[in-house]
């Protein structure tokens, strides 16, 4: 599929909160559409343009606007301008509130907060690596280590090399839509 497919893909996965990987999944998308827009997409199709069944040919242009207005866009070129735009501010700078992992020593704690009534506190081992402390309402657990560079207020929390309690290595982001509601050094 082409980028801007891939794009509107990951769009309408991030509008539902969730992954499309099943043909459960695509039945809600369908249904969801349904209850918005009154307009009914197949099951094939939407397979078709998840990559969950092998096709060569592009989506109809009146699937591409359904898909579009989904995400309350006019239509799939209304929606192309706004993809046109968002591409050049993909990257941007950051600076704010937050601590970084080069102005902690070996031993203190940070703690971070994120939505919805998300908790932990991490101790910082050195080179960037941190240990969890103390966890409520979130996936991670004590004991678990992972790197970091940054915690900061209004940005995402990416954890790499995430090593869990049953010996999975994996990367983890916390705050994804709204980022980080609080960072303190305790």
């Amino acid at each position: 599929m082409s980028p801007e497919i891939q794009s509107l893909r990951r769009d309408i996965e991030q509008r539902m909160g969730v992954a499309l990987q099943s043909p459960a999944d695509f039945e809600q998308l369908i249904q969801q559409i349904w209850n918005k827009q009154h307009r009914v997409l197949s099951l094939s199709t939407i397979k078709r343009i998840w990559g969950y069944v092998e096709s060569s040919s592009m989506p109809r242009l009146s699937t591409l606007n359904t898909l579009s207005q989904f995400l309350d866009y006019a239509d799939w070129n209304a929606y192309l301008v706004a993809l046109e735009q968002r591409k050049e501010s993909e990257s941007s700078m950051f600076m704010g509130e937050g601590v970084r992992a080069s102005e902690l020593q070996v031993g203190e704690q940070i703690e971070v907060t994120w939505q919805p009534n998300r908790h932990c506190v991490f101790r910082y081992i050195g080179d960037n690596q941190f240990v969890v402390e103390e966890t409520q309402n979130a996936k991670l657990q004590q004991g678990n280590t992972f790197y970091a560079v940054c915690f900061m207020i209004g940005q995402p929390m990416y954890l790499d090399n995430l090593l869990l309690a049953d010996g999975t290595l994996t990367s983890y982001v916390a705050g994804k839509r709204h980022g980080l509601t609080s960072v303190t050094k305790i």
